[in-house]
């Protein structure tokens, strides 16, 4: 395999990407509001774009945007990917501000994820000629962020292995980024929506009458007074809070947003559990008694997953990036990405960036204009060299029914 890289690693050399181009197109991209949910605007824009190149394009009911470059095999395809959806509703100011002097762009939702979409589109367009050893598909998906839930990338996945479950043999997804780092462990995370209902009334004549905020007020002390466990590191965040009418009415309703994460299944399981024991402590007779009601949806559920660190994918994209003068961040291979879907379903998947930037989800963020080239020719190096290890795969499972010889073994 290092045989293999260093040829991949000379050969871009020679890869000139015209990254202020790359760049400019990723701005074109963010100046179109696309929040979760909301992202048809802006994938009708990508699919006509894919059109000018040549390719053949499908939108699917939720707005992915689907290409595919057809190769020597069509199966296991090599899927590569970048989400289209940002954190940013319509009303936020998209306007950039560009700082040559610190070599940095600022604007809403430019690193994350406009300049990871520019650079899945770019890829497209440099391979459109190309004749791979399988197919690629190209995929802008929505619904990443937040409470999307990954709907896009689980639909993808649905519509592509609904005939032939080992359709996808690998992906490689592209955030804007994050250039240093190879994210190859999904970061489990489930999403509860509290929602308490009580009698409420006026603050002064019905006083003693339940509040559903008090009551959530509760709640959320006894979950924050949680400890979960360092190792394996685990995590609760209560980030929204919601309810009542007025300051002199007793709250007939409020509500709250629970995110949980951890690195291990078993202690996500634990934590959800301690966070269910809390709820049932106000489901009991003497809060039903006094009309108050304790609900809880799940409004998220995101599967863990996980390639070891010495998986070929994995060792294939660190040496690649330092073929491209990158150091690797290797402390940071854990996040909750696209790629959780197909790490979660055992299809070896990589999340990459394709440049270094900041302040992700504000409205300062920004990107760095300079790594922009490296993070092209990188993310070209990964593709060729992933389509080439899922075709040998292929080799190998046409000379043996060992299930050894599966290139994700």
């Amino acid at each position: 395999m290092d045989a293999d890289l260093q040829r991949n690693a000379s050969r871009n050399v020679f890869l000139r990407p015209d990254s202020d181009r790359i760049i400019e197109l990723g701005v074109a991209i963010q100046q179109i509001a696309a929040p979760t949910g909301a992202e048809a605007t802006r994938a009708a824009w990508i699919a006509e774009y894919l059109r000018s190149l040549g390719y053949e394009v499908e939108l699917d009911a939720l707005h992915n945007v689907y290409a595919r470059r057809e190769g020597a095999r069509r199966t296991p395809a090599l899927l590569i990917s970048a989400h289209t959806d940002t954190v940013f509703p319509h009303s936020v100011d998209l306007t950039v501000r560009r700082d040559p002097k610190h070599d940095r762009i600022f604007g809403p939702g430019l690193g994350d994820n406009s300049i990871g979409v520019a650079a899945l589109l770019w890829l497209a367009e440099v391979l459109r000629n190309a004749a791979p050893p399988v197919d690629l598909l190209f995929l802008a998906n929505v619904g990443e962020e937040g409470n999307g839930d990954l709907r896009g990338m689980r639909a993808a996945f649905e519509q592509l292995t609904a005939n032939d479950p080992q359709a996808i043999g690998a992906a490689i997804v592209i955030e804007g980024m994050g250039l240093s780092r190879v994210v190859h462990r999904a970061l489990a995370i489930r999403r509860y929506r509290i929602h308490v209902t009580a009698p409420g009334g006026h603050s002064w004549s019905d006083f003693g009458a339940a509040s559903a905020v008090h009551v959530l007020a509760q709640i959320a002390a006894d979950i924050a007074h949680l400890r979960p466990p360092k190792s394996p590191r685990t995590t609760f965040n209560i980030g929204i809070i919601e309810g009542g009418t007025s300051v002199n009415t007793i709250a007939q309703y409020a509500a709250l947003e629970l995110d949980l994460r951890s690195e291990d299944p078993a202690a996500l399981e634990a934590i959800e559990q301690e966070v269910q024991m809390i709820l049932s402590r106000y489901q009991t007779s003497r809060w039903q008694q006094a009309g108050v009601t304790v609900t809880a949806a799940l409004i998220g559920d995101r599967p863990g997953g996980a390639i070891p660190d010495d998986h070929p994918l994995v060792q294939a994209a660190i040496s690649l990036l330092k073929a491209s003068g990158v150091k690797p961040q290797l402390s940071m291979r854990i996040s909750s990405t696209d790629a959780n879907i197909p790490l979660s379903r055992g299809i070896p998947a990589v999340c990459i960036g394709v440049t270094e930037g900041g302040n992700a989800h504000r409205t300062d963020e920004w990107i760095a204009t300079q790594p922009v080239e490296k993070g092209l020719r990188y993310l070209f190096g990964l593709t060729e060299w992933a389509a080439a290890w899922l075709a040998e795969g292929i080799g190998a499972l046409s000379q043996t029914t060992s299930s050894s010889a599966r290139p994700d073994s």
